[in-house]
């Protein structure tokens, strides 16, 4: 059973992971972004890494206390999880070190935010834990970052919007990576790394991951919309004629749909049973743009079909050389010049048309997610009169539909929605 509730906990926000990559960049945000009464710890296997961070960041970092503990030691997962109001975690890959920190989390009733664009471990943490965590009032909310706050939060915009406006239910939805620069991490490359090598394991774990409403909260009541891929070539105006060039394939389109047709499932398909999701990214509208979009989406497609196979068959000794390792990322010169600007365009059953933008200074996956993952957590433990009544392995949008955009613009995000025709 939970260990005391949630107002009674010693800290508002523990951060796990914190002397990593993205962990540090995280501990950054909220030492300028959390308000003065916050009480915020940061957590790991070294005390010694996390001081480091501590000394390396300053100011009211000095005041936060250290807390160990270790993926391969539950006890003390266990011990980290009842002191706090909210987990946030780092330390991935998660289908190798995640699903200790969740069942913790869930045991405690304690909320839970990561930045996972896994399929296996969140299909896996939903499988084992999300009817536990609604017994115990846990709120386990994965993909925090880049993966998939924008893609969740902009559907959830417009479907606020068109409720508003009495338009009727989301039919077809794309999502549209307008424009975005950003670099790759060890960490990143690690977490699809292990994926493939479960899947080239067992092919059962790869049909899992081809369907389209792996996450869903009852497949058996899923609409049948015939073929949902995620290859995005075509033309940018077939999603709106005010859009030129050409699109592709975007790399995080499987994943990311997942979560968006999750949150239907969560708010009882609210969004509608003709709700229709995908994303793409533009490439320019240059002589060469459709060449690089077929390019570019042949290369994924090639690499989910026959990425399994390479990882089993290829020398680890080859992959480890040719890829980024753990703990590496983007310089802060690349960082701070990264940026990304998204747009959601949505019809509706009674002909409407709304577009959703979500953008943001900074890289992607590395600053532009630290603030993310640094305010989805502070929602969860700050804003708890503002959260929904859903517990459970819940999404963003779910979880934190009404309360997360308002941190996240205060933060700097560019989140609108708008109607777009009459």
């Amino acid at each position: 059973m939970a260990t005391g509730g949630p107002s009674e906990r010693e800290f508002d926000v523990i951060l796990y992971g914190a002397s990593g990559f993205v962990g540090r960049l995280t501990a950054q945000h909220l030492a300028q972004s959390a308000p003065d009464y916050a009480r915020i710890a940061l957590a790991g296997r070294s005390k010694q890494k996390l001081q480091a961070v501590i000394d390396e960041i300053g100011g009211v970092a000095h005041t936060w206390p250290v807390v160990e503990a270790d993926a391969s030691d539950p006890a003390s997962l266990a011990a980290m999880a009842s002191r706090t109001r909210t987990v946030v975690t780092t330390v991935g890959p998660y289908a190798k070190y995640g699903l200790p920190l969740v069942e913790a989390c869930v045991n405690a009733g304690t909320d839970y935010a990561d930045l996972t664009g896994e399929q296996l471990f969140v299909h896996d943490s939903i499988e084992q834990f999300h009817e536990r965590a609604e017994e115990t009032g846990a709120r386990i909310v994965h993909s925090c970052g880049f993966d998939s706050i924008p893609s969740d939060l902009n559907v959830y915009s417009i479907y606020q919007q068109a409720l508003a406006d009495d338009t009727g239910e989301l039919t077809d939805t794309t999502l549209y990576v307008k424009a975005m620069r950003g670099g790759m991490s060890g960490g990143t490359v690690a977490s699809g790394r292990r994926q493939m090598e479960r899947e080239s394991e067992n092919p059962e774990l790869a049909r899992i991951v081809k369907d389209p409403y792996t996450f869903s909260t009852d497949r058996t009541l899923e609409p049948d919309l015939g073929d949902q891929k995620d290859n995005g070539f075509g033309k940018a105006s077939d999603i709106d004629p005010s859009l030129k060039g050409w699109t592709a394939t975007f790399l995080m389109a499987p994943y990311n749909t997942r979560v968006v047709r999750r949150t239907n499932g969560l708010l009882g398909w609210a969004y509608g049973k003709q709700f229709r999701y995908r994303e793409v990214m533009g490439t320019g509208a240059s002589v060469a743009s459709p060449l690089f979009a077929a390019a570019l989406s042949g290369a994924l497609g090639a690499m989910w079909k026959f990425g399994p196979t390479l990882f089993r068959r290829a020398p680890q000794k080859v992959i480890d050389r040719v890829l980024p390792q753990p703990g590496s990322g983007p310089s802060e010169e690349a960082r701070l010049k990264g940026f990304f600007v998204i747009e959601t365009y949505a019809n509706t059953s009674s002909g409407a048309r709304y577009k959703a933008t979500f953008a943001a200074q900074g890289d992607p996956g590395y600053a532009a997610t630290a603030v993310m993952l640094g305010e989805a957590g502070l929602c969860l433990a700050l804003d708890r009169d503002q959260l929904s009544a859903l517990t459970g392995v819940i999404t963003p949008a779910a979880a934190m539909g009404e309360a997360l955009p308002r941190r996240l613009r205060a933060a700097g995000v560019k989140m609108e929605t708008e109607r777009i025709n009459n």
